[in-house]
């Protein structure tokens, strides 16, 4: 059995105006000994997204999960006042699983004047489960562009065939060193905040067939729960940033080969500790 979370947590800004990563980490305890916690809105020496504190969250993340082995993807890493303090921004991936391999996947960013846009990322692990490897994939896709938001999927989507192409015809392998093969499975689990809903261009986009035999991306909550309505992943609790209301923007999508291993996928609507809901996912994997 492999469980895992995802959750835009706001750089631990909550519904009630504070930020309170202790309050993120209750809540993610709550779903039990998550293997792999995927985590967005993760600040890195930037006052201005944590109310003038400037932590290092990653650092502060980790701490509190030192049984999980932290990989951190920045979207954005820029020169801080110090050198060793740079500012960063992106995805956080906390894995109590042996972390094989780890990549780090920047996404376009078309040029689109009449709209701010800041630069998007993947943060990709390789883990080892109890009998095999399995890809976990999690993002957090432009807010203001559809233009930008499509073109990012199709490079999400460009990873996971390149790699499935990369599985079923490999190159040659020496046995050690730069070159040789290490396990990077067909088998994906993306998640995160896609910033779109499932009533939206893009969320059909994300699950069109490839066309050569590499496993689609398929809506883990639709392959398990069938006609159940989504569980809103926002507009909850804060109707300033979502004056829409309640809807779903986080998603788990899942290689098609996994289908029948989801044993339960949940959404904690109680907790306000962010704008966004956290998400859990099980498999028999």
């Amino acid at each position: 059995m492999i469980s895992i979370v995802t959750w835009n947590i706001q750089c631990g800004l909550g519904c009630d105006g504070r930020i309170d990563l202790e309050r993120i980490s209750s809540t993610l305890r709550g779903f039990g000994d998550t293997d792999v916690i995927c985590l967005q809105e993760v600040a890195r020496n930037m006052p201005e997204l944590d109310q003038g504190v400037g932590d290092d969250q990653v650092k502060v993340l980790a701490d509190m999960f030192v049984d999980h082995e932290p990989v951190f993807g920045a979207a954005i890493n820029r020169l801080g006042q110090v050198p060793q303090k740079r500012r960063q921004f992106g995805n956080l991936i906390l894995s109590r699983l042996p972390v094989i391999q780890v990549f780090a996947h920047q996404l376009p960013q078309p040029s689109e004047p009449s709209i701010r846009h800041m630069p998007r990322q993947v943060t990709e692990v390789v883990v080892r489960a109890e009998k095999r490897a399995i890809r976990v994939m999690t993002t957090h896709l432009e807010y203001h562009s559809l233009t930008h938001r499509r073109s990012q999927i199709d490079a999400v989507r460009c990873l996971h065939q390149q790699n499935c192409a990369n599985v079923k015809n490999p190159g040659i392998d020496p046995g050690s060193g730069p070159y040789a093969i290490t396990d990077r499975p067909e088998q994906l689990v993306i998640c995160g905040d896609f910033n779109f809903s499932e009533t939206e261009p893009e969320y059909q986009q994300i699950q069109e067939s490839f066309g050569d035999g590499t496993p689609p991306l398929i809506d883990a909550w639709v392959t398990h729960k069938g006609d159940i309505p989504h569980v809103p992943t926002c507009g909850i609790f804060d109707r300033n940033i979502w004056p829409q209301g309640p809807h779903c923007r986080d998603f788990f999508f899942i290689s098609s080969d996994l289908a029948a291993d989801i044993q339960s996928i949940e959404v904690d609507d109680k907790t306000d500790a962010s704008d966004h809901q956290p998400v859990h996912l099980s498999l028999n994997y």
